[in-house]
């Protein structure tokens, strides 16, 4: 029997993700307030049979069981909308009767509510590399990519959700944009377990130049400090000029104070903001974002003066040490390149990402469900173009 599905409060909402050990910081009511140009709605998948949920609720009683954040864009010049879930929804996604139950009750809504095509990142992952595996994989002279080399750990099931997804008629996005970072969320991120270990134990997985790296930073006095909204100018000097260098368009400003406003006012923890100092300069800033036990290293910027002082790993430990503190589980780096080219600019990217000794994860990716096949074809080749 399928679940019963509705719009939900954003109280509701957010009541159901404080129960979670993770979900996904997309996948919060607040996140909604980030993209204005999309209309945000909380959806709930309830049990009418009681069983198993986080608590009742909804106009027709039952157990709430599951909850998502879509995101619905209108297609110009037309009534109809690309509903988006980033990172969701947050379900059993290993449930034996995923389609049937879960995602069909989705597709029908959506359906009714304008949707022509659905696109959505099942959080479930798929394969793992030791940090020592990413660095064997980086110095094989034959490895070209991260996912053709041999992976440390499968999780079990992936497999078959893939499967399921495949049968119901969805279709895995190909991985577009530069070297394996998707247009949409990334499928190849860095994380480092925190479960169960000390700060001690954390600092101890660095790679030498870690440490010597943070080691450098305090003998030459960098301090790094917890800023807030008036601080986001100055972190935003640093981010246009790492967008320059790292050649990538950068984010307005207003996206960082309307992002620093919406995302407090649910949780003063939610996001942070730090920024390393040294003789009255700033060097380098980070956002750092945190729902449940996960805590993700957002957006960072940095100058090309004084990097002598290591400000990018100062900044990264102190991070480290205080989601250690806020009681993490694990500490993501966000997305990674998959691409194990020498001559990539990227690289040196998943370089530094390894160095503090977690692993590189693989998720499932994106997933596209095209309602009207006309439409979805149609945004397809306007995308193509942009």
């Amino acid at each position: 029997m399928s679940l019963r599905l509705q719009a939900i409060t954003r109280e509701e909402h957010l009541a159901f993700v404080r129960t979670r050990p993770s979900a996904s910081h997309m996948q919060v009511p607040s996140w909604g307030d980030v993209k204005p140009d999309w209309r945000a709605e909380s959806l709930g998948w309830f049990d009418d049979n009681g069983g198993g949920g986080a608590g009742a609720g909804g106009d027709g009683g039952g157990t709430l069981v599951g909850v998502g954040l879509v995101l619905l864009r209108p297609l110009p010049k037309v009534k109809r909308y690309l509903a988006y879930l980033p990172e969701g929804p947050v379900i059993d996604w290993h449930a034996a009767d995923l389609a049937e139950r879960w995602l069909a009750p989705m597709l029908t809504y959506l359906k009714s509510r304008g949707a022509f095509s659905v696109k959505m990142g099942p959080p479930v992952v798929v394969r793992r590399w030791s940090a020592d595996a990413v660095k064997a994989a980086i110095a094989d002279p034959v490895a070209r990519k991260l996912g053709d080399v041999e992976a440390t750990a499968h999780e079990p099931g992936a497999v078959e959700v893939a499967d399921r997804l495949s049968r119901m008629g969805w279709q895995r996005t190909e991985p577009g944009g530069e070297d394996g970072f998707a247009a949409g969320q990334p499928r190849y991120v860095f994380q480092v377990p925190f479960a169960g270990r000390s700060p001690q134990e954390i600092h101890r997985g660095l790679n030498q130049q870690w440490r010597r790296n943070i080691k450098k930073a305090e003998k030459a006095g960098v301090q790094v400090v917890r800023g807030g909204y008036d601080d986001l100018p100055a972190f935003y000097e640093l981010y246009v000029e790492t967008a320059e260098r790292d050649r990538f368009i950068p984010r307005p400003l207003p996206y960082f104070q309307r992002m620093w406003t919406a995302l407090t006012a649910e949780d003063p923890d939610r996001m942070r903001l730090y920024l390393a100092h040294h003789e009255g300069d700033v060097l380098a800033a980070a956002t750092m974002l945190t729902v449940g036990t996960h805590v993700w290293y957002s957006y960072g910027a940095s100058t090309s003066r004084k990097r002598e002082v290591q400000p990018n790993n100062a900044v990264q430990w102190r991070m480290m040490t205080d989601a250690h503190e806020l009681g993490a589980a694990v500490y993501d780096f966000r997305g990674i390149t998959d691409t194990l080219d020498e001559s990539n600019h990227l690289l040196g990217l998943l370089r530094f990402k390894a160095g503090a000794g977690g692993e590189a994860v693989e998720y499932l990716g994106e997933w596209d469900f095209p309602i009207n096949r006309l439409l979805h074809k149609a945004l397809d080749l306007y995308m193509a173009r942009r």
